[in-house]
């Protein structure tokens, strides 16, 4: 009677872990099923925020560039009053038109593309500053290569030769100022042996 009554408490047993093994499952795949929906539906909320963030930008800079076209029909080089300022590795291509003094340089408005620098906005407003044009003409300017330092050096330089082609009577004040005068320094290249141009490594007896 023993082994019949234990057998029997075995087998009850193994019939209850079954039930539970089988009665698990069913519960996950049931969780799962109903949170896939719930995160498939709040993907494309973010979606279109982020497009409505990023449209003003976009706007300004078109209205921008197609202002720039409409003042400037053919192109930079086809304006009267031009002039090209070169400093370091950058390269400044300058027109003026008469205006109320706004600079655009790239297509953006010059205070965003400078990044607010007070130095920087110096050096483009000084040679229009000499002589007292700061209201009197718009500034279009299309820059490249090297940073921003040398791109508003270069930016200086091209004003100042494009006000000279307005009349040759500004010459005398602008070279006075030094405005008509390329600046040739550029960085000294490394040498073989040493640290930089000239710094030597730390000299060691033995």
């Amino acid at each position: 009677m023993s082994i019949s009554i234990s057998s029997l408490t075995s087998s009850l047993s193994s019939l209850s872990f079954s039930s539970q093994i089988s009665q698990k499952p069913n519960t996950l795949s049931f969780s799962r099923s109903k949170s896939l929906p719930l995160s498939l539906s709040s993907k494309p909320a973010r979606l279109l925020v982020s497009a409505t963030v990023a449209s003003p930008v976009e706007s300004e800079a078109t209205d921008l560039k197609k202002l720039v076209k409409s003042r400037l029909p053919g192109g930079f080089a086809a304006q009267p009053i031009f002039g090209t300022g070169r400093r370091k590795c950058a390269i400044a291509r300058v027109v003026l038109q008469e205006g109320t003094g706004n600079i655009i340089i790239n297509y953006r408005d010059a205070k965003e593309y400078l990044q607010g620098n007070p130095l920087w906005l110096q050096y483009i407003k000084v040679p229009l500053l000499t002589l007292g044009y700061e209201s009197s003409y718009d500034v279009f300017v299309k820059a490249h290569g090297g940073g921003l330092s040398g791109q508003a050096q270069a930016i200086s330089l091209g004003i100042a030769r494009a006000l000279l082609k307005v009349s040759e009577s500004h010459r005398p004040p602008l070279k006075k100022e030094g405005l008509l005068t390329r600046d040739s320094r550029v960085v000294e290249r490394k040498k073989v042996g040493l640290k930089k141009a000239r710094k030597a490594p730390q000299f060691s007896k033995r």
